[in-house]
């Protein structure tokens, strides 16, 4: 049998992507007024955990300048893939991709070097305890990576590097990370939720 870490795709150019470039609501959406989209503003992000890309893509259609972090090799081949197809396609899709620019690193050691207005991270969560709602591709993405067990430190490193703010992507219905100080607000979707810092 196929592992799904084998079936898995960086896909900029159609299926959920593309239908949420089309119609998903541009900036009243809750990512992008999580990182500042607002009265004009289109702010320097770094996406700290960029997994499949697709909150960089979204941010990226906005009009944002995005570094995309990924320290799995796989996981970092993938991105590469998509992006390629994506300015290979032309159009608007190679204009959002021209604004994503994709690192090989690990986000804790590369930060500090940085200046970027927010920095957005989404680590890898602990599995929920009714696995059947964790997507396939969510699936698929933690059996390449784990859990970041180094979660704190990540955010950590962000509050200390961004010059306007850090937006943590966490399950809607979860605790917050046990260490970290309260977050300055939140824009709650039905999974998932976005605790903002403010510096």
């Amino acid at each position: 049998m196929m592992k799904q870490s084998q079936s898995l795709k960086c896909d900029f150019i159609g299926g959920a992507v593309n239908h949420r470039l089309l119609f998903g609501g541009g900036r009243g959406q809750g990512l992008p007024k999580a990182v500042g989209m607002k009265a004009g503003k289109t702010p320097h992000i770094v996406d700290a955990t960029a997994g499949l890309g697709r909150d960089a893509f979204l941010l990226a259609s906005l009009g944002s300048q995005i570094t995309l972090i990924e320290r799995s090799d796989v996981m970092h081949t993938l991105l590469q893939d998509g992006l390629k197809a994506a300015r290979n396609a032309g159009g608007l899709h190679a204009e959002i991709a021209d604004r994503m620019t994709l690192l090989h690193a690990d986000a804790i050691d590369l930060l500090p070097s940085m200046h970027p207005d927010v920095v957005l991270v989404d680590p890898m969560h602990p599995p929920r305890q009714k696995s059947a709602l964790v997507k396939a591709d969510l699936r698929a993405i933690r059996e390449i990576v784990g859990v970041d067990e180094d979660q704190l430190t990540l955010i950590q490193t962000a509050l200390a590097t961004a010059s306007k703010r850090v937006v943590l992507k966490w399950p809607a219905k979860a605790s917050p990370l046990e260490g970290l100080r309260p977050c300055s607000h939140q824009i709650i979707g039905k999974s998932v939720r976005f605790d903002v810092f403010m510096i």
